[in-house]
This record gives C-alpha cells, sequence and structure tokens, in this order.
C-alpha cells in the first residue's frame, strides 16, 4: 500500500500544514470582530443610531451561533470542501450586499443574515480537519487553529481602516467581501478529512479512550453540563470586550486612542489562550480546567471592581484575562465534546454545544448595558461578573464530568 502523503510529505509530517491554512480560514471568519471598525462610518453615512448600527453584529453572531448545528449536519453528506465552498461565497455575499446598502435593512441581510450564516457554515470545517487529522493531540490541534478567529482584528481592523479612509466605507466592504471570499475558496481545496481508518504511528497525547460515548446528546447529563458551563463563560468574557473601551474611559479615564491600542493588546492573549487551553483539556479533567478558567474571571472581576480613575495598570491585567479566558473557552468546548462524544460525530455534536456562544453572545452584549443602566455605573457590572463566576466554579465542579466509561482519565 502506498503511504499517504500530504504536501510531498508523510501524513505524520504534511497534516501539519492544515493547521496554518485552518488559522488562515479563521482569519477570515473573525474579521466579524472588526465591526466596530465599520460602525461609526455607516452612522454617518447611513444616518443610523448606534443602536440600529449594533444590530447587524448582532444578527452576524445570532445566524453565526444557529447555522453551526445546521452546517454540522450537513457536513457528512456535503463534504467539508463543499461546505467551505459555500460558506465562503455566503459570507463574500453578504459584504458585497452590505456595500449597496442605502439603509439598514440591506446592511442586515448582507451582513447580518449572509454574512454570519457564512461564518456559521464555515467555522467548524477546519476544526473537524484539525480534529480527524490530530486524533492524538485534538486540543492542541483545534487550540492552535482557532487562534486565527481569535487574532483577526489584529489584521483585519487595520486593514478595514485603512480601506474605510482611502476609499469610503462601501469600497472597504466590498473590498474585505472580494477578499474574504477569495482566500476562502483557494484554501476550501485543502479542507479535507484523513480517510477513515487512518492513524499516526504514535500517540503522545497521555489520554485514552475506550470509545464507549453515550448514543445521543440529549440524554447525556454532561452535554447540559458544558453547554450551561459554556454559556456562561463566553457572557463573561463576551460582556466584558464589550465594554472594554467605554470602561477605559469612564471609568479609568485613559484616551479613546488609548482604549483602541489596548484593544489589540487584548486580542492577543486571546489568541495565546486557544492552544494552551486545548492542551490543557488534552491532559487534565475538563472541570479542572473550566474552574480554572472561572478563578481567573473572578480575579479580573475583582481587580476591575476595585480600580480607580489612573490605574491603568488594574485595566490592563483586568480585561487581558477577561479576553485571555474568553479565548480558552473556544478551544476548551471544542475539545471536550471531543472527548465526551463519539468524534465522527464531532461535527454535529459540536454544532449543539456552540449554541451556548451564541446565548452567551447575545445576553452578554444586551444586558451589559442594561446592568450599567440599572445600577449606574460600569464598576457595578464587575460586581455580577464575580458572582457569577463564582458560581460557574462549582458549576464545573458538578455539571462538567464525563459521561459514564465515556474516558480512563477520570473527571
Amino acid at each position: 500500500m502506498t503511504p499517504l502523503t500530504l504536501f510531498g510529505q508523510p501524513a505524520r509530517r504534511g497534516r501539519w500544514f492544515l493547521l496554518p491554512l485552518g488559522m488562515a480560514i479563521l482569519l477570515c471568519l473573525g474579521t466579524v470582530y472588526s465591526w466596530s471598525i465599520f460602525r461609526l462610518p455607516l452612522e454617518e453615512h447611513l444616518g443610523l443610531s448606534a443602536t440600529a448600527s449594533l444590530l447587524p453584529y448582532t444578527l452576524a453572531l445570532l445566524f453565526y451561533a444557529l447555522l453551526m448545528p445546521i452546517a454540522g449536519f450537513g457536513l457528512p453528506h456535503l463534504g467539508t470542501r463543499r461546505v467551505t465552498v459555500m460558506g465562503g461565497l455566503l459570507v463574500g455575499l453578504g459584504y458585497l450586499l452590505a456595500s449597496l446598502a442605502k439603509g439598514l435593512p440591506l446592511l442586515v441581510v448582507g451582513y447580518g443574515v449572509l454574512g454570519g450564516s457564512g461564518i456559521g457554515m464555515t467555522y467548524g470545517v477546519p476544526l473537524l480537519v484539525a480534529a480527524r487529522w490530530f486524533p492524538d493531540r485534538k486540543g492542541l490541534a483545534v487550540g492552535l487553529t482557532v487562534v486565527g478567529f481569535g487574532l483577526s482584528p489584529l489584521v483585519t481592523a487595520p486593514l478595514a481602516n485603512l480601506w474605510i479612509q482611502t476609499y469610503g466605507v462601501r469600497v472597504a466592504l466590498r473590498l474585505m467581501g472580494l477578499l474574504l471570499m477569495t482566500v476562502i475558496l483557494a484554501l476550501a481545496g485543502w479542507m479535507r478529512l484523513p480517510p477513515p481508518d487512518w492513524r499516526p504511528p504514535t500517540d503522545s497525547s497521555g489520554m485514552q479512550t475506550n470509545g464507549v460515548y453515550p448514543v445521543t446528546l440529549w440524554r447525556s447529563r454532561s452535554f447540559y453540563g458544558l453547554w450551561l458551563c459554556y454559556a456562561l463563560g463566553t457572557f463573561i468574557g463576551l460582556s466584558a470586550i464589550g465594554i472594554a473601551s467605554p470602561v477605559g474611559q469612564e471609568v479609568i479615564g485613559i484616551t479613546a486612542d488609548l482604549a483602541a491600542a489596548s484593544v489589540a493588546w487584548f486580542a492577543v492573549g486571546n489568541g495565546v489562550s486557544r492552544p494552551l487551553f486545548g492542551w490543557l483539556s488534552d491532559r487534565f479533567p475538563p472541570r479542572y480546567v473550566a474552574m480554572f478558567s472561572y478563578a481567573l474571571m473572578f480575579v479580573a472581576a475583582l481587580v476591575m471592581g476595585s480600580a480607580r480613575a489612573g490605574q491603568v495598570g488594574h485595566y490592563l491585567l483586568a480585561f487581558s484575562l477577561f479576553w485571555f479566558c474568553l479565548g480558552g473557552w473556544l478551544a476548551m468546548a471544542p475539545t471536550v465534546t471531543l472527548r465526551f462524544f463519539h468524534p465522527d460525530r464531532y461535527a454535529q455534536n459540536y454544532g449543539w454545544v456552540f449554541t451556548a456562544y451564541g446565548a452567551g453572545a447575545l445576553l452578554g452584549t444586551l444586558l451589559t448595558g442594561q446592568i450599567r443602566d440599572w445600577l449606574g455605573s460600569y464598576q457595578a457590572v464587575f460586581g455580577v461578573m464575580a458572582g457569577l463566576a463564582m458560581g460557574g466554579m462549582g458549576l464545573a465542579w458538578t455539571g462538567l464530568k464525563p459521561p459514564v466509561h465515556t474516558s480512563l482519565l477520570k473527571g
């Protein structure tokens, strides 16, 4: 039998080249986090209110989460490359339609519905490819792949800003759509799975499984424990991300320029944490890794809740931890899904688990501002976050346990 090769190398070595390609696809999809760059120009150009200009982004996150389980069920029938092509076309078309908008409706349909659907359709493919080619290092491979999504604002936000200043917001949207679509379609052909019987010659992961998994997610308490923990982790993380800049200016008193520059630093932590938490989730019981994440969030909430004007160090430390932990959950959740449930149904299973991200995103973006309005200060928000983080530690301890007989590494 001819040995399997990738990129002219034996598959054991060639598979590593798939990870940067998956990172590049997710970097394109992570442009959704750069929406704030387009918001103010669109408000001025189309006469939108601040609330209206947030709607396309909110709907993009919603459809991103909704399409994940749908795409997961379609993957076995359509194949990874075809799903990637379809998602890339939707992302590009969404930006192109948004560039033609003369008011809010087409902006919502283009960027929110089509763009968000394309992200949700494509997002799971690089993760599935990484997991299948790295059964011995699932967490590390998935964590490295999702780095692209977390670091996307470092690349796409400055590029979008340059295009807006040079050509205007409409042309910038059009150029971004064409660029993202071109890159995703160019890389789609490499998003292929290994043969069903392929395994790397050595297994250095340190984790063994006996191959016995729950028949369905819905009858497994582990699914509900993972879902709730993921929703809570993303709720706290996304709430913090959404208020990072106004908190810096209102509470600490930093300039708008420094607040914007600090976001780039936070994004680095968001990206670095993903392979780290993926690696930890490979080697330790997931509930301990989750409790570690909540403990860091608790510390961040206490630090920021006690911060006063001029304490820039408190601000940078607290929000670095918030972004760090959010990135960790986006690596931890898919890795735990692979550990707890049958890896052959990973795309479908993680699609359902990922709806927790959608719930956390919607509640986090909607309720944080309300809490500030009700209690009169952003610092009051951090007291709520500290309480939620403490509750998360208890939830992880009681609910984030592997299904019976799933893993020989007891949790």
